[in-house]
């Protein structure tokens, strides 16, 4: 039998331990979103529309109940918002909006899609009702499901998808198009 000296055993077990605690501090879906700062950026971007909403305006909140991190994202977003959250001459409220139900929701400027949902059926039934779709996924924007994909981090990014723009009727004022990337 092999006889293993005690000091190291533990310092294997104190890296086990930063790597477990590191695990649940960055594991998935929390690295990739700062709500707060996703949602400043968003909320910015949309006073960058041509007519796009001032004033007060709902941001439905699209998630996936089946999905926990879409949950948490959801969760996260809504907090963020509160009782309203001002960027630009926009201040937007939050509605949740469970994904199956977007082809029937009401009352709404723009959504923010949640990571996880059925990007397909969400950007096919906001297509129908003329809305803007805002992400934190690039993939929701490179499937044509998001009109917008907005990301903080590691460094701020802000994608048009080019199509889905277009299919929504969105236009974006020439001084935000020189600060985005368009696909």
């Amino acid at each position: 039998m092999r006889v293993i000296p005690r000091n190291t055993i533990t310092k294997a077990s104190n890296y086990a331990v930063l790597l477990i605690a590191g695990g649940l501090v960055a594991g998935p879906g929390i690295a990739s979103a700062d709500a707060a700062k996703d949602l400043q950026v968003a909320g910015r971007a949309l006073t960058f529309l041509e007519n796009g909403p001032t004033g007060r305006a709902t941001l439905g909140v699209v998630f996936d109940p089946s999905k926990p991190n879409s949950v948490a994202e959801k969760n996260a977003v809504m907090a963020a918002i509160g009782g309203g959250y001002s960027a630009g001459a926009v201040t937007l409220v939050g509605k949740p909006v469970e994904a199956g139900s977007v082809g029937g929701v009401a009352g709404v400027n723009a959504l923010y899609v949640t990571e996880g949902v059925n990007y397909a059926a969400v950007g096919s039934a906001a297509k129908g009702k003329k809305l803007v779709t805002i992400g934190s996924d690039p993939a929701c924007v490179r499937s044509g499901a998001c009109v917008m994909g907005v990301t903080t981090e590691p460094k701020v990014e802000i994608t048009v998808n080019r199509a889905a723009a277009a299919s929504v009727g969105a236009a974006f004022k020439a001084a935000f198009r020189m600060m985005i990337k368009e696909i």
